[in-house]
């Protein structure tokens, strides 16, 4: 993205209070016991709506398992996150921080998104009504809502996330612009209609830490970009200069 040196930086990024750090330790406990709780409900519906198969199958039970979840967890992702991801697919972010001014270019063109499981971040693409920046600089005004996203590529291989992922997109006016890939990252060349290099933009929220072989599938995903292609990514990252917390990320990966 452009930098600005006049860019205001938003509030935000000071460094955490000590309660601050304790909430944030404890929060991972605290989701790993809520997704516990869904898994008799889970066990219920499977055996209400399936198969004896799909109830012994783990790759069943697990997609199910993460919808039934993330039906709690992904509003209130939403509600802590929204005007940051806002913020990011409207060009006014810059070294991390969020700005008032645009100062890269906003989301346009064909858009590839992954992992966007029940479609809590889907409406977003419809609400883009914001300048862009031309070639030569000068900032020019976009005609119209969402004009500037052609297509949306969902790539979303749990099929049980589909019904929700569809009516979102739907409720949000994308029908017909929003289109679930039932792949995952490995397969989106093999077997859907995006071939590589052929992508505008790229959007990952917060699902990058839960992809099989990250650096590879990461790697993957970059060859779907054009040139000069953008990638919007809001992620899990590794905290530096405060110590508790990369004491707890270092005990957590091994």
């Amino acid at each position: 993205m452009n930098q600005n040196s006049h860019a205001k930086p938003s509030p935000g990024l000071d460094k955490p209070s000590l309660s601050q750090v304790v909430l944030g330790l404890l929060e991972p406990w605290q989701f790993m016991l809520v997704a516990c709780s869904y898994i008799p409900s889970t066990i219920s519906h499977l055996y209400a709506t399936s198969s004896l198969d799909s109830l012994l199958s783990w790759d069943a039970f697990q997609g199910a398992w993460f919808s039934k979840f993330w039906s709690w967890a992904g509003p209130r992702i939403r509600e802590g996150n929204g005007p940051r991801i806002s913020a990011l697919l409207e060009g006014r972010v810059t070294g991390a921080q969020v700005v008032d001014e645009v100062v890269g270019e906003p989301i346009s063109g064909v858009v590839l998104d992954i992992g966007p499981g029940l479609g809590y971040w889907v409406d977003l693409y419809a609400r883009m009504d914001v300048p862009l920046i031309s070639e030569d600089g000068p900032i020019r005004k976009r005609d119209g809502k969402g004009k500037g996203i052609t297509k949306v590529y969902g790539v979303e291989p749990n099929a049980q996330s589909h019904p929700g992922l569809r009516s979102r997109a739907n409720a949000a006016g994308l029908e017909g612009v929003y289109e679930i890939l039932p792949v995952g990252i490995e397969d989106i060349a093999k077997e859907t209609v995006v071939k590589k290099g052929s992508v505008d933009a790229i959007v990952s929220l917060l699902c990058l830490c839960s992809i099989p072989e990250p650096e590879k599938n990461i790697k993957e995903l970059h060859s779907y970009l054009k040139p000069g292609g953008r990638w919007y990514l809001y992620e899990h990252v590794a905290v530096n200069g405060y110590w508790p917390m990369q004491l707890y990320q270092r005990r957590s990966l091994h």
